[in-house]
């Protein structure tokens, strides 16, 4: 079962939900704002796709946190505990199947070639 990582009231995670419901595809979603992620699982993360593809310095959270705070993101190692402790930097949504990576973000073309031939 896919597993779909995010936060509720987030705009892109409606629409992925959305689509994945009108799809009638199964998935499980994990909410990071009650469950957190891992730091096991965000070091997986990166090996599969780099730390650069799953942290959204677009968001309101990392602008929140200052050119001081930022400045200080410079690889994998200072940018996963920021990852860790601000949940709403992680790019939206992650969704994996067993434990890898299949899509970064909501692309519905990409939706179309992940799920449509998984079948």
């Amino acid at each position: 079962m896919y597993v779909v990582y995010g936060i509720p009231n987030c705009d892109t995670i409606k629409k992925t939900l959305d689509w994945l419901n009108e799809h009638k595809i199964s998935y499980s979603f994990h909410d990071y704002k009650k469950e957190g992620i891992s730091m096991d699982k965000l070091k997986a993360w990166s090996k599969q796709v780099g730390w650069e593809t799953i942290f959204n310095k677009k968001s309101t959270v990392w602008k929140e946190l200052g050119a001081e705070a930022q400045a200080k993101v410079v690889n994998e190692k200072t940018a996963l505990p920021v990852l860790k402790e601000n949940t709403s930097i992680i790019k939206r949504p992650v969704i994996e199947l067993n434990s890898k990576i299949v899509a970064v973000g909501f692309k519905e073309a990409e939706f179309k070639k992940v799920f449509m031939a998984a079948g």
